[in-house]
């Protein structure tokens, strides 16, 4: 399943469009949770998220995700893309880092106090994000389901994952697209 993604006039004279911002891929998402019609399209499974890829605005990546009660991502990050990611239905939360970690070459990380940020991202609320981001996204809710559209770009190179306990940030794996196939 594809959500078109809008267009731009073309001539043969015209460079390439630019690159999506972050304030383009969060207006994307936006639409796209306002898709009532696609947002209910999603088979949701009561024990694993659930995801359909979808066409996002100048070559990137976009999801539409299905988050039963109970579940998250874990800490990762988005590596070199930038993004935003809305609720469609239901509630999110996003606990994520206010600072910058080294990109390469260090498997443990001491955090400093202060760093953590908590967001509750009800249906309509969503953000946009820089490049290294690191959160995790988790759907609290006991009894109800969550989904969200999600919009990376460049699309996702990698995805680094991490452990955390305290302040300690550990990288535990790096995954490639390949991966995921």
């Amino acid at each position: 399943m594809s959500v078109p993604s809008p267009s731009l006039p073309s001539s043969p004279s015209r460079a390439a469009a630019p690159a999506p911002t972050q304030a383009d891929l969060l207006d994307f998402v936006r639409r796209t949770a306002a898709d009532a019609e696609l947002v209910a399209s999603l088979p949701l499974d009561p024990e694993g998220r659930t995801w359909v890829r979808l066409q996002g605005p100048g070559g990137s990546e976009a999801w539409l995700i299905g988050w039963p009660p109970g579940t998250g991502t874990g800490w990762h990050d988005h590596a070199d893309s930038v993004g935003a990611f809305l609720t469609a239905s239901g509630e999110l939360t996003e606990n994520s880092l206010a600072t910058r970690l080294p990109t390469d070459g260090w498997k443990t990380l001491e955090l400093t106090e202060g760093v953590d940020r908590v967001r509750r991202l009800p249906a309509g609320r969503g953000r946009g994000f820089g490049r290294h981001h690191v959160h995790e996204v988790l759907n609290e809710s006991r009894d109800r389901h969550a989904i969200s559209v999600h919009a990376y770009y460049p699309p996702l190179p990698r995805i680094r994952r991490y452990s955390r306990t305290g302040q300690v940030l550990r990288l535990e794996q790096v995954e490639r697209p390949e991966d995921w196939q």
